[in-house]
C-alpha cells in the first residue's frame, strides 16, 4: 500500500502530462477541422457497449492509458453536432473559443453560486449583454441556467409567485382561490409542461390553445380559453409566446400577445429557445418584434450560437421579483455589506435560480462574444435562414419529394412521397428513409410528425453548412428512397 502522507490527485509526472495535454489539444483541434470528413453518426458496436458497462476500476491507470480508452470507445460514436450536416433535432454546432474556454472554466474551476470573486461579475456582464439584445432595460435581471428548460421553469416560478395575488411561495399553491392556469399553444416545448407540473399546477394547469395554418397560437381561441376558465374559478396567470417553435420554428405574434396580457393582467413570457438569439439577424429581426415587451425571455445560447452545451438564459424584467421568488440567505451564507472579505460581493447568482453549486458557464459565452462580435452570430443565423429556403426550394423542384409544413425561421420538414401511397404506407416509407439516411451518415436529420404525416425535419442551426451540403442530402434521400420501393 502507498504511503498516503503526501497523495493527492495531481499527476505524478507533470511533463509526462503536460505532453499529453498538447496532445490532446491537437487531437480536439484536428477533430473540429475535419468534422466533415467523418460519418455524421455511428450507432456504438455491441462490444464498445459492453465494454462500457464495466464496473469503476479499484486501481489507477496512466492517464495514456485512460485517453486511449477514449479514442477508441468514446470519440468514434460521439453525437458528432459540430459536422456541417448535423440537423437533428434542434442543436447548435460549437466553437473552438467556446472549448476552449469549457477547459479554462474547468481548470480555474470556480464554484458561481456567490462570493466575492470574478466569475459573478462575467455572469452579470453576459447577462447585461443578453438583456440588451432582448431590448430590456439594464435594470433587468437573469442567470445562465443548464438549458431552456431550466430557464423556462424559473420564468414560470417568477410568474406564479409574482401574479396570483397572495404570497405564494410563502403560503403554497394550496392557498390559491382556484387553479392556477398557465396558456400557450399545441406547438408548445414539452419542458414548459414538465416546469408547471413540477409547480405543483399538475399538467391540466397548461392549457394548450389551438394553432393557426402558419402554426401560430389562435389568439381569438386564447381569448376564449381565459374567459371560459376565469368563469369556472380558475386563476389565469400566465402565458407563453412561443418565439421558434420546436416542429416548424413558427413564431407567435408577439405584440399581440403582448397586448392580451395587459387587458387581462397576465405574465408574458416567451420561451425563445429556438429563435430568440434571431434578433441578431436582419432577416428574423421583424418577425419577433414586440418581444421585447414580454415579462420574462427563456433563450438557449448552445442553439443558435454555438456556445458549447450547456449554456441556457432567462432574462426577467422584474429584477425585485426576480430575487424575491428565490433568494434564501441562511447563516452559513450571510453576506458581508461593507465589501470585505470573500462573503461580500453585490451579485449572488444562488439568489436568483435554484441551485446554489454553478459551474463558470459564462465563462465560454463571454470568451464566444468577444471573439467573434454579435454581428457576425447575426450572419449565421441569416444564413441558416436562407439555407433553409434554398432547402425548401430543392423540395418543390423535386417530383418525389414534398413539403408537409410551412417553413419557419431555419426549420425545413419534408417528406418522400413517390405517389400511389396512402398515409400509413407513406409514413412507414419515411421511416425507414430516415433510418437509412442517418445510418449511412451522409446527414442527419431529425423527424415530427404533422397533421398525421411523418416527416423529416431538418433543423439548421450549424455554422459549418454550406448550401451544397443540402444539394447532397437531397440526392442522397432520393437514391434511399428508390431503394425501399
Amino acid at each position: 500500500m502507498k504511503n498516503n502522507k503526501y497523495e493527492t490527485l495531481d499527476p505524478e509526472n507533470w511533463d509526462e502530462m503536460r505532453d499529453l495535454a498538447h496532445r490532446m489539444v491537437d487531437d480536439a483541434l484536428d477533430y473540429i477541422q475535419s468534422a466533415g470528413e467523418r460519418p455524421v453518426w455511428k450507432p456504438v458496436p455491441a462490444d464498445v457497449a459492453e465494454r462500457l458497462k464495466a464496473p469503476a476500476p479499484a486501481e489507477p491507470s496512466s492517464p495514456a492509458e485512460v485517453y486511449a480508452e477514449f479514442q477508441a470507445n468514446i470519440l468514434p460514436y460521439n453525437l458528432h453536432t459540430n459536422h456541417p450536416r448535423f440537423w437533428a433535432w434542434y442543436m447548435g454546432s460549437g466553437t473552438v473559443m467556446g472549448a476552449m474556454a469549457d477547459f479554462l472554466a474547468a481548470v480555474l474551476n470556480p464554484n458561481v453560486g456567490g462570493i466575492n470573486h470574478v466569475a459573478p461579475r462575467v455572469e452579470a456582464q453576459v447577462i447585461g449583454w443578453i438583456n440588451e439584445m432582448m431590448g430590456y432595460p439594464q435594470s433587468a435581471s437573469g442567470i445562465l441556467t443548464s438549458g431552456a428548460s431550466m430557464a423556462n421553469f424559473t420564468a414560470l416560478t417568477v410568474a406564479r409567485n409574482t401574479n396570483c395575488g397572495y404570497d405564494v411561495r410563502r403560503e403554497g399553491v394550496l392557498a390559491a382561490p382556484g387553479p392556477f392556469t398557465v396558456y400557450a399553444s399545441t406547438e408548445i416545448h414539452s419542458c414548459n409542461q414538465k416546469a408547471v407540473e413540477t409547480l405543483g399546477l399538475g399538467s391540466d394547469g397548461l392549457r394548450k390553445v389551438p394553432v393557426m395554418d402558419d402554426y401560430s397560437i389562435d389568439m381569438e381561441a386564447l381569448a376564449r380559453q381565459v374567459t371560459k376558465d376565469r368563469e369556472a374559478g380558475m386563476v389565469p396567470f400566465c402565458v407563453i409566446a412561443t418565439a421558434g417553435t420546436i416542429n416548424t420554428g413558427a413564431i407567435d405574434d408577439m405584440n399581440a400577445i403582448a397586448d392580451f396580457c395587459e387587458q387581462e393582467g397576465l405574465w408574458f413570457h416567451v420561451d425563445g429557445a429556438i429563435g430568440a438569439v434571431a434578433v441578431l439577424a436582419d432577416n428574423v429581426r421583424d418577425q419577433l418584434a414586440g418581444m421585447e415587451r414580454a415579462d420574462s425571455i427563456a433563450l438557449d445560447l448552445h442553439k443558435w450560437m454555438h456556445i458549447p452545451f450547456e449554456a441556457g438564459c432567462v432574462v426577467i424584467r422584474n429584477a425585485p421579483a426576480h430575487r424575491d421568488s428565490f433568494a434564501l440567505v441562511p447563516e452559513y451564507l450571510q453576506r458581508e455589506d461593507d465589501g470585505g472579505g470573500m462573503a461580500s460581493g453585490h451579485y449572488w447568482p444562488s439568489d436568483y435560480g435554484l441551485q446554489l453549486t454553478r459551474q463558470f458557464r459564462a465563462l465560454k459565452v463571454w470568451m464566444s462574444i468577444k471573439e467573434h462580435g454579435l454581428e457576425r452570430f447575426g450572419r449565421m443565423i441569416a444564413r441558416n435562414v436562407e439555407q433553409a429556403h434554398y432547402l425548401g426550394a430543392l423540395v418543390e423542384a423535386t417530383p418525389e419529394l414534398e413539403l408537409t409544413g410551412p417553413i419557419g425561421l431555419d426549420i425545413v420538414c419534408f417528406r418522400y412521397n413517390p405517389g400511389g401511397l396512402d398515409t400509413e404506407a407513406l409514413n412507414t416509407l419515411n421511416r425507414k428513409l430516415l433510418v437509412k439516411l442517418q445510418e449511412g451518415g451522409v446527414a442527419a436529420p431529425s423527424y415530427t410528425t404533422l397533421k398525421g404525416n411523418y416527416c423529416l425535419r431538418v433543423a439548421i442551426s450549424n455554422h459549418r453548412s454550406r448550401f451544397e451540403d443540402f444539394d447532397l442530402m437531397v440526392d442522397e434521400v432520393i437514391r434511399i428512397g428508390k431503394d425501399l420501393i
